[in-house]
C-alpha cells in the first residue's frame, strides 16, 4: 500500500470514529432535549437562580468570578448557565442540548488526543466510545446542574491535547501558555481538575516517554500553583458544606473511601441500580468489606508497579484513576453521599485505558484477533448504549427520578425529601407529609425534612405545628438562613411580629442576599407600620431578583400607603406579569383600583383573585374575594356576574 493510500485510510478511519462517537452520544443523550428540569440542584443552578435568569450580563459575570454560590466557586460554569438562559430562557431542552454537545465534543477530543499520543487508532476509539456512552456518565450529562462535569471535561481533554503538542515539539512558551490557559479555564468550571498536573506527569511516563524528571517536575510547578490557588478558593466556598469530624468520623471516611474506590470499579463493569444519591451507611462500611477492598486495591497497585516496564499503561491508568478520585473520595466530606456516579466522569478514563490496551496485548498473538476484538468491542459498546439510554430516561422529570431512586436504594432520606417539595407546590399535601415523615423516620436529625415539613404545614394552615418544625430544624442547625426565614414566615402569620423580625434579621446576618428574607422582613415591617424600612427591604429583594413577584406585590402595597399610587399600580402589574395566577396581587391591585374609583377594573381583578383562590383550594380567601366581587358586580350593574359568582361560591362551598 502506498503512503498516500495509508494516509487516506488513516484519515477515513479517524473521521469514521469521530462521526460514530457523535452518533452514539446522540443515541444515548438526544432524548434529553425533551426532558424537564429536576428539583435536585437545577433550581439553585438555573431556574430559581436570579443571577442566571438575568441572562448574560456584565454584572452577572463579575458575580460569577467574585462570589461563591451553592458552596462552589466555578465562574465559567455559572457563565455557561447564564448564556444558556440568554439563548433558551427556561426551555430545559436547550440547557440539556448544551450539555450533550459538550459531552460529545469531549469524547471526540479524547479520541483524537489518545490517537495522537499513542498512535493506536482502535484502542483510542474504544476508550472514547466507552467514555461517551457509559451509564455512569449519565448523571454528568443528563443532569443540568452537573454542567460543571461536561464543561470541565471538555477543558480537561483540551489541556491534554495542548500538552501532547507541547511535549512532542521543541520547547515553546506559547505552547506552554496554551496548556496553562486551558487548565485555568478547566479549573474555573470545576475544581476537581486540581490533580490534572499529576495526570500530565503520568502521561510523561506513558505514552509520551519523557525521561527528564527535573525538567518534567519544573514544568508542572506553575500548574500546581494554579491548583493550590483554586483549592484554597474551593475550601473557602465549601466551608459551610464540609461535614465535621463529629458528623462523620475520619476513620469512617477513610473506610468509605476504600470501599468507594472498589464500588466504582464494580459499577464500571456492571452499571445497574444507579441512582442520583447513595446514602452514607449509618455506621460506615463493615470491617470485612474494608479489609477485602483494601487487599484488592493493594494487589492491583503492586501488580501495576511490577509490570510497569513491560506494560506501562497499567501503572499510568491505575494511578490516573486513583489520583483523579482523590479530591472527591470523601476524606474531606462535602454532602452526605457515600459516593456519586458523577465522580467517575474523568477518573475512569484511566481504567478504560487499562482495559483497552490489556485486551489488545492479550489478543495480539491469536489469529484473527483483530476481528474477534472488534466484535467484542462493538458488543460491549452496544450493551453500554442500551443501559445508558434506560438510565438517561430516569432523568426526564423529578417524579420519574425519585420514584426510580426510592426503588433502587434503601433508607434514602434525600429521595423522600426531594419528591415531597413539588408535592407541596401541587397542593398534594398528604403525599408530601408521608415523604417528609419517611425522611425523618430514617434520620430524625434531617433538618431539610423539618424545613420541608414546616412549609407543608404552613400551606395546610397548621401554623403552630409549622413553628415547631422550623424550631426543630434550627435546634439542630442554627446557622441556616432558610430555616430562620421559614420560622419568620410562620411567626408573622400568627401575629408575633417582633419575633418574626428577629428571625428575618438572623437570616440576613447569615446570608445578606437572601431575597426571601428581605421580602419577609419587608412584610413584617409593613405590618408593624414601619413603611419606609419595609420599602427598603422590598427594593433590596428586587435588586437581588428583579423577577421576585412577592416583593413587587409587597412594595406596591407599601408605596400605596405613602401615596405613590401610580408606582404602586406599576409594581402590582409587574408582579402579575411574572406570576399571572398570583391571587393576592390581583386582590391588592383590585383594592388599589377601587381607591381610585375604577370600580369595573377593580371588579375584574377581584374576579381573577377569586378564580385563583378557588383553583388552589383556598376556600376562606376565595369566599372573601367572592363576597367583595358580588358587591362590586351589583354596584356596576353586572347582575349576571354577581349571579355567576354566587353560584360558583355555592359550588365550591359544597365540596
Amino acid at each position: 500500500m502506498s503512503r498516500r493510500s495509508a494516509t487516506s485510510n488513516h484519515h477515513l478511519g479517524t473521521l469514521a470514529v469521530c462521526v460514530s462517537l457523535a452518533a452514539a452520544t446522540l443515541v444515548v443523550f438526544g432524548q434529553t432535549i425533551r426532558h424537564d428540569f429536576v428539583n435536585f440542584g437545577d433550581d439553585v443552578y438555573v431556574y430559581a437562580n436570579p443571577r442566571v435568569t438575568s441572562g448574560l450580563t456584565l454584572a452577572g459575570i463579575l458575580w460569577a468570578f467574585t462570589q461563591s454560590h451553592a458552596a462552589n466557586w466555578h465562574p465559567l460554569t455559572w457563565i455557561s448557565h447564564m448564556l444558556d438562559y440568554q439563548l433558551y430562557g427556561l426551555n430545559a431542552g436547550g440547557h440539556h442540548l448544551t450539555s450533550v454537545l459538550l459531552h460529545g465534543a469531549t469524547a471526540i477530543l479524547l479520541f483524537l488526543v489518545l490517537r495522537q499520543s499513542t498512535g493506536a487508532l482502535w484502542r483510542s476509539a474504544f476508550v472514547a466510545a466507552v467514555f461517551a456512552v457509559h451509564p455512569l456518565h449519565v448523571e454528568s450529562v443528563a443532569w443540568i446542574a452537573e454542567r460543571k462535569d461536561a464543561l470541565s471535561g471538555f477543558f480537561f481533554v483540551l489541556t491534554l491535547g495542548a500538552y501532547v503538542r507541547y511535549a512532542r515539539n521543541p520547547p515553546s512558551l506559547p505552547r506552554y501558555l496554551t496548556v496553562a490557559l486551558s487548565f485555568a479555564l478547566g479549573l474555573t468550571c470545576k475544581p476537581m481538575l486540581v490533580t490534572l498536573p499529576l495526570v500530565l506527569l503520568l502521561m510523561d511516563y506513558w505514552p509520551l516517554d519523557r525521561r527528564n524528571p527535573r525538567r518534567l517536575i519544573a514544568e508542572k510547578i506553575p500548574l500546581l500553583a494554579l491548583s493550590a490557588a483554586v483549592s484554597a478558593a474551593t475550601v473557602l466556598a465549601q466551608r459551610e458544606a464540609i461535614l465535621s469530624a463529629g458528623e462523620i468520623p475520619v476513620p469512617v471516611r477513610i473506610a468509605n473511601a476504600v470501599v468507594s474506590c472498589v464500588t466504582y470499579m464494580g459499577q464500571m463493569v456492571y452499571p445497574v441500580g444507579l441512582a442520583p444519591f447513595y446514602p452514607y451507611p449509618p455506621n460506615g462500611p463493615s470491617a470485612w468489606s474494608v479489609l477485602l477492598d483494601l487487599v484488592l486495591l493493594a494487589s492491583i497497585s503492586v501488580g501495576a508497579f511490577v509490570l510497569r516496564r513491560k506494560r506501562p499503561y497499567l501503572l499510568v491508568g491505575w494511578l490516573w484513576y486513583l489520583v483523579m478520585l482523590a479530591p472527591v473520595i470523601g476524606i474531606i466530606q462535602v454532602g452526605a453521599q457515600a459516593h456519586a456516579d458523577r465522580y467517575t466522569y474523568l477518573p475512569q478514563i484511566g481504567c478504560y485505558l487499562i482495559v483497552a490496551w490489556t485486551a489488545a496485548d492479550v489478543a495480539a498473538p491469536w489469529r484473527r484477533s483483530a476481528l474477534v476484538s472488534g466484535v467484542l468491542a462493538i458488543g460491549v459498546i452496544a450493551i453500554l448504549i442500551a443501559g445508558a439510554r434506560v438510565q438517561t430516561s430516569y432523568w426526564r422529570d423529578s417524579d420519574t427520578l425519585w420514584t426510580h431512586t426510592l426503588a433502587r436504594t434503601s433508607r434514602n432520606a434525600v429521595a423522600h425529601n426531594n419528591p415531597g417539595a413539588p408535592l407541596v407546590k401541587d397542593d398534594r399535601l398528604t403525599e408530601a407529609f408521608a415523604h417528609f415523615r419517611g425522611a425523618l423516620d430514617i434520620n430524625p436529625n434531617d433538618t431539610v425534612a423539618y424545613q420541608n415539613l414546616g412549609a407543608a404545614l404552613m400551606q395546610s394552615g397548621h401554623v403552630s405545628q409549622a413553628i415547631v418544625a422550623f424550631e426543630k430544624a434550627l435546634e439542630i442547625d442554627p446557622d441556616q438562613a432558610e430555616f430562620h426565614n421559614g420560622l419568620g414566615n410562620a411567626l408573622l402569620r400568627t401575629g408575633r411580629v417582633d419575633e418574626a423580625i428577629a428571625h428575618y434579621n438572623q437570616a440576613l446576618a447569615i446570608d445578606r442576599n437572601h431575597e426571601e428574607a428581605h421580602n419577609g422582613l419587608g412584610n413584617a415591617l409593613l405590618y408593624a407600620g414601619r413603611v419606609d424600612e419595609a420599602i427598603a427591604h422590598y427594593q433590596r429583594a428586587l435588586e437581588i431578583d428583579p423577577d421576585h413577584a412577592a416583593s413587587h406585590n409587597g412594595l406596591a402595597t407599601a408605596l400605596l400607603r405613602t401615596g405613590h399610587a401610580d408606582e404602586a399600580l406599576a409594581h402590582y402589574n409587574r408582579a402579575l406579569e411574572i406570576k399571572p395566577d398570583f391571587a393576592e396581587a390581583h386582590q391588592n391591585l383590585g383594592n388599589a383600583l377601587l381607591e381610585t374609583g375604577r370600580l369595573a377594573e377593580g371588579a375584574a381583578q377581584y374576579k381573577m383573585a377569586f378564580e385563583d383562590y378557588a383553583q388552589t383550594g383556598r376556600i376562606d380567601e376565595a369566599t372573601r374575594a367572592a363576597q367583595t366581587l358580588i358587591r362590586l358586580a351589583k354596584a356596576t350593574g353586572q347582575e349576571a356576574l354577581a349571579s355567576q359568582v354566587q353560584d360558583e361560591l355555592k359550588r365550591i362551598g359544597a365540596r
